[in-house]
């Protein structure tokens, strides 16, 4: 079986994307400090922050695995605000130069990482610069968080520059939810401007490890950037009604639909062939 490591495969999105990939054939090794509850998964504690433990590892373990085929990178400080914002960028940064240059080094010619709508402009205190948004204008952050994923899209395109055989999906993820979450959804209704601050936009978890799977069996070569929201919104109330309340003025490409997602996915559906298949409405 191809063999992949997933970098934070114990997180929130991490354990869907184990248990889809191992589904779907892939021998799965996971980098986290933390234990996956997945039986069928390898996992080897490593600090990726420590370039030697990262290096190690990806060339193998003893008796465990010999060869990577391909890296899905998803460990990180999952969002601004957590720690402090110099401990932030110098985690996430840092851990993800090592896991690529690693990866690079043994190899490894087919890398996928979670990017993030917070490139797009969250929180959007700087209204978007057309509704729906998608990926064809620059990345405006707006935080520690957002910017070191700047970087990373830029550092991907670069490496794609130098070496045009490799393979690097980057998957600008929503918010992430299970099941569980979708029960608090009804009382966003009561003020607009609760979710705002994304577009009203959110991930099944399970349909975020669709789209990695998808990713990691491209057959595109260089660096590629996609949205990965849900069809719909967190949200009961129409778009339009919820457009001209919180962001009149702010120009409208196309039929925004009653409750379609307003982070495009339109790019993801096409060249990937990604399509979601949960929602929180049932």
């Amino acid at each position: 079986m191809p063999r992949v490591v997933v970098t934070g495969g114990a997180g929130k999105l991490g354990r869907a994307v184990v248990t889809e990939l191992s589904a779907y054939g892939w021998d799965v090794v996971v980098f986290d400090r933390v234990r996956p509850a997945h039986p069928e998964a390898v996992f080897v504690p490593v600090d990726l922050t420590d370039y030697g433990q990262v290096l190690d590892a990806m060339h193998g373990m003893e008796e465990r695995y010999e060869r990577v085929d391909a890296v899905v990178h998803l460990a990180a400080v999952p969002a601004p605000g957590i720690v402090a914002d110099q401990a932030t960028f110098s985690n996430n940064m840092n851990a993800t130069y090592h896991v690529w240059t690693a990866a690079r080094r043994v190899g490894v010619r087919t890398i996928v990482w979670a990017s993030s709508e917070t490139v797009l402009g969250l929180p959007f205190d700087t209204p978007p610069p057309y509704i729906p948004v998608d990926e064809n204008y620059p990345p405006r952050p707006e935080s520690t968080y957002s910017l070191v994923k700047t970087l990373e899209e830029r550092m991907a395109a670069e490496l794609c520059r130098w070496d045009p055989s490799l393979t690097m999906i980057g998957l600008r993820f929503s918010n992430v939810m299970e099941p569980d979450d979708y029960a608090e959804f009804p009382s966003f209704d009561a003020d607009a401007r609760l979710r705002k601050w994304n577009l009203w936009g959110y991930i099944d978890a399970r349909d975020g490890a669709q789209a990695v799977r998808l990713a990691l069996g491209s057959t595109m070569t260089g660096m590629h950037l996609y949205i990965i929201a849900n069809a719909d919104t967190v949200m009961s109330r129409p778009n339009a009604e919820l457009v001209a309340e919180v962001f009149p003025g702010v120009e409208v490409r196309g039929d925004l639909g009653e409750h379609d997602t307003l982070l495009s996915i339109n790019k993801a559906r096409t060249e990937l062939g990604y399509e979601p298949h949960h929602s929180w409405r049932g």
